[in-house]
Formats: C-alpha cells, structure tokens, sequence
C-alpha cells in the first residue's frame, strides 16, 4: 500500500500537469456526461447482491437509504399466488434531529435535520411479482428522491389481497447526476497544502522537543490510530515538501518512539502493540474501552514504522513493525479469523465478533512485497480465505472503530463503507484478479455507494442543504459525512477504473475527490473531516482527526496520478 503511495508521490512530483481536470475524465462537454448519467440510472435498477439470488442473506435490515434497487425479506403469505408491490411517496419535508439539542455540547453531533416521517402525496406506484421478496426495480427509476413507503401484499388467484408480506419505509436518494463541482486547485497542491496544514498544528509540532503527544489534541487519546497516522502523514510530508523533511523525520522518530514506549513488553499476549486508547479523554474515558484494544489498529502504528523506515533506513523501525506482524500471526485464529476487540493485556475477546481483516491483509502483503518478508505469508492466505468465505457469503460489513461500541451488536446493525470499500481495493490490487475477484469488488464499491454515498441532500426548511455533497456517510452508527469515507469510497472508484477503464466508475470518483478541493480552507489548507453544516458553538467544536486527512490526501495524490496518465 504505502510503496505504491510512494510511487504516486514521486509520479505526482515529477509530473506537474498544467491546467485543470475538466470535463468528464478528460472527455469534454456535457453530452457524454449526459450519457454516463443515463448509464448511472439503468445500473442502479440492478439490485446488489440480493437474499433471493441465494449468494447471501439480505443484508438491508438496518438501512434507511437506497440508491440502487432494493430487495427486502418479507415473509410468504400462505396461499397466496402473487404479490402486489405498492410505494407511496411521502414528501421530502425535512425535521430537526431528536439527537441534535440533547442539553449538552458534542464533540460530533448527529446531523440536526434529518427526513421526517411524511404524509401520502397520492403519488403511488404498483407491479406484481411471484415473490414477496424482488427488487423494485419496474419502478425504481419512476419514484423521485423523497420518503417512500413499501408494502408488499399477498394475492390469491382472483387478484384479492389475502395478507400483508411487509412493509418498509425509506429515503429514496440521489441518484448520480453529473456535473458536480470540480477541483477548484490542481490534486497535488491541494495534497500538500493539507499536508502542511497537519505538519504545522501545534500538537504536531510539540513532537519536535518531546516523546509525549500534546493532549490538547484530544485525539491523541487513540493513540495506534492518531500518533500512527502522524508518522505516516510526517514522511509524506519529508517527501512531498523536501524543505520541512527535517522537521518532519524529528516529529515522526519521537511519536514513534511514544508509541514504542507505550507498547505491551515482548511476552505479553499483546507483544508489541501500542496502545489503542491512552489517557482518559473521550471514549477512552468509557468503561468498555479501559483496558481494551481495537484489532486492527496496531496496523496504523505498524504502517508508520514501516514508512519511518522507507524514510531513514533505521532498522529499528523495520524490526518493530514485524514484532506487530508477529503478534497478529499469534492472535489468528485456525479459520483465519481474528477478534474485533480485546482485553489489552491478556488478549482474551470481548465477544465473538470478528474483525474486518483487510488492514492486517495489507500489513501481511505489504512484508511480503515491500521487503521480502515471507514470514506472515500463511496467515495472509487464511485471512483472505476468512474473509472471502465468512464476510462475502454473509455481507456483513461491519463497523470496527474505536469510538463506537462493539457490544452487543446484532449483524448488520452498523455497516460500514470503511470495511467495504478498501476491502474492495484490496481484491483490485492483488497479483492475479480473479473474475469473481472482480465481481465481489464490483458489488462491494456498489454497496458503498448505495449506503453511504449521498451526491446530493434535500434542503432543510430555510431552503438550505446541510451537507457538502457529494459526500459520504461513515457508518450506520454514525450518520455522518466523513472526508475519510469520501477517501476510501473513491480510492476504489479508482482501483476499479484502472482495472476497467470505466469513465462512469472514475465520474464518480472523481466528484467525490473534487469535492474534497472544494470544502479545502484555501487560507490554511485544512480540510475538514466532518462535511456537515453546523451552527454556533457546534461548529466551533467541530473535531478533526488526523488520520482522516491523510486519507484524504491519498485520494488526492491518487486522482493527481489518474489525471497525469489521461492528460499526458
């Protein structure tokens, strides 16, 4: 992963492309994007991966929106020969989030206007079916974007309704409609102006005289995911802008060794992990989190050693991230699968549910490819076999962040384009891509899309949209626009465009990176991580994590290498 990022960097460095990314992924005019809008709305009558194609469950139980077609699991109606499908459209009148004005300041609020809960229009659509159970796509492309509400009916011979197979109500979303607003700057300078934006942060800049991070950043409080992530955005910035690389190595070596300091000692069931949560700030401050780690995100700090050691040869770096490797190899499981969450000092589970493994696929691959390391070679082959045979067959994509809980969680309660979508790069960069590589891939960008992307939002009654579309949501747990989301959803927008050549597949890339240049402060290069619109003293609180801007500049980077092979 990062290896490749650092091609792209020196790709991006060397190769200055004059002008703007305009048009339709270098076609020009709105006549073929007129036709990759009429493409869009035909392939999103094609539902994704549906319960009735026997493949996998039905997975929508929790979703509120759709943009493809969707299949719900209703029941039969005994004896019933057909089944009438009826949506009543119920307006697009917007209402203030119950979550939003709890009494009290968030770091993070729900969006304050959500889609309320709407009355008949008279506007209806029907067709029959011989199943309780098919998509809605004969009138999918009829309802407009709104509150739509579905009951399916079970008729008998004479075409009289003899029972009720279920009813559902949900957002019928924005479907894609380009143009959206391109990039208002060239990829690589809006890539190095967030960089800098990051490098010059008081908290980031305490690393220069001290091996503990400043916690007026509250986020440092995850440790693995934050102070790993500043080491990797440190020596991308001592690649990206050679005149801060000393500064920049001094900052990355002392998060580095904060992380070393606080690791678990060589003989703990943990060996070598950093800390999930340090201190006792935000969620660390929950009762369910002391003392605890999140799998996956030993991965982030090992990552950034791997990167510090691209940076300076110094095998210390190189050695610790294999420590990590080594104990991921111990904590698997015989199936190949690993726990989302544990005690930190004895390794025992919190509970049964397993994580999403795709960041330590890439750690594995990434000792293997970078550095010759066939060592996790075994493990990186059972952890894709869990993985193809347990989370594609139950389409599961679950959520595993350190902030939200993992207890007590029903399947598919909190699905994530976080899990989905680089597991979706994951199956597009491997080797040798398989054709059901490719088709799973497919169907995991279409699920990120379908869930969590939103091209557009209904205004709030004051006529104003509270979103900066297009944009996409994190999770179901946490309904809200995320730079990171729009990083990892378009980053395998690409991945896949550079396997097929789809100009529909990079149109849609492409509007989500441009609109990460777009919502960029251009005074200080900051881009925001949450793209909501807020008001007073919420959005002088707004949080911001350094990790989701470095995904962001790697989407950025990414599109900057797109732009520079079509335009050359």
């Amino acid at each position: 992963m990062t290896s490749k990022l650092s091609a792209i960097v020196a790709c991006t460095i060397l190769t200055t492309v004059a002008g703007y990314f305009t048009g339709c992924c270098s076609d020009t005019g709105h006549t073929d994007m007129d036709k990759l809008n009429a493409r869009a709305a035909q392939e999103y009558l094609d539902p994704i991966r549906p319960g009735y194609e026997g493949r996998n469950p039905y997975w929508n139980g929790f979703a509120t929106k759709f943009i493809y077609a969707p299949a719900f699991d209703f029941k039969v109606v005994e004896g019933a020969v057909n089944y009438r499908y009826t949506v009543e459209f119920l307006g697009t009148e917007m209402t203030e989030s119950p979550k939003y004005n709890v009494g009290r300041k968030t770091e993070d609020p729900e969006p304050r206007w959500i889609l309320g809960e709407g009355k008949y229009t008279g506007e209806k659509w029907t067709f029959t079916a011989d199943s309780p159970s098919k998509s809605l796509a004969p009138i999918w492309n009829d309802i407009p974007v709104g509150k739509a509400r579905l009951t399916v009916e079970g008729l008998d011979s004479q075409g009289k309704v003899i029972g009720t197979s279920g009813t559902r109500d949900f957002l019928r979303d924005f479907p894609f409609h380009g143009p959206y607003n391109s990039n208002v700057r060239p990829y690589l300078e809006s890539a190095r102006m967030a960089a800098l934006f990051i490098h010059e942060l008081p908290a980031i800049q305490n690393w220069k005289h001290s091996t503990v991070p400043d916690m007026t950043y509250r986020h440092n409080t995850y440790a693995c995911k934050i102070i790993g992530a500043t080491i990797q955005l440190e020596c991308l910035v001592a690649r990206l802008l050679p005149r801060h690389r000393d500064d920049a190595e001094l900052i990355a070596r002392n998060a580095a060794q904060f992380l070393i300091n606080e690791s678990q000692p060589g003989n703990a069931p943990l060996a070598w992990f950093p800390p999930t949560y340090y201190s006792n700030l935000i969620s660390s401050s929950r009762e369910e989190n002391q003392g605890k780690a999140m799998t996956m995100e030993a991965c982030m700090a090992g990552n950034g050693f791997l990167d510090l050691y691209d940076l300076t040869g110094d095998i210390l770096y190189l050695q610790q991230a294999r420590h990590i490797a080594d104990t991921y190899k111990a904590l698997q499981a015989e199936d190949g699968s690993m726990p989302i969450k544990v005690d930190y000092t004895t390794g025992q589970p919190v509970n049964g549910c397993k994580a999403m493994l795709t960041p330590v696929m890439e750690y594995f691959d990434r000792l293997e490819n970078q550095y010759g390391i066939t060592d996790y070679k075994e493990s990186l082959r059972k952890a894709e076999s869990w993985m193809e045979t347990m989370a594609m067959s139950t389409f599961d994509m679950t959520a595993q962040f350190e902030d939200m809980t993992v207890l007590d969680q029903k399947p598919y309660q909190n699905l994530t384009n976080c899990a989905s979508a680089p597991y979706a790069s994951w199956l597009l960069n491997k080797g040798e891509i398989s054709d059901s590589d490719l088709e799973n891939a497919s169907d995991l960008i279409r699920f990120s899309e379908d869930q969590f992307v939103c091209w557009d939002v209904l205004p709030d009654p004051d006529g104003i949209r509270t979103m900066s579309t297009p944009t996409v949501y994190e999770q179901y747990g946490y309904r809200m626009p995320i730079d990171h989301s729009s990083a990892v959803v378009a980053k395998a927008m690409m991945d896949l465009y550079e396997i097929t050549g789809d100009k529909l597949v990079l149109a849609k890339a492409k509007a989500l990176v441009d609109n990460l240049t777009v919502v960029q402060n251009p005074l200080n290069g900051q881009i925001p991580t949450s793209l909501d619109l807020r008001d007073g003293y919420k959005n002088e609180g707004r949080g911001f994590w350094t990790n989701c801007t470095y995904a962001s500049i790697t989407a950025l980077l990414k599109m900057a290498e797109i732009e520079g092979s079509i335009l050359r």
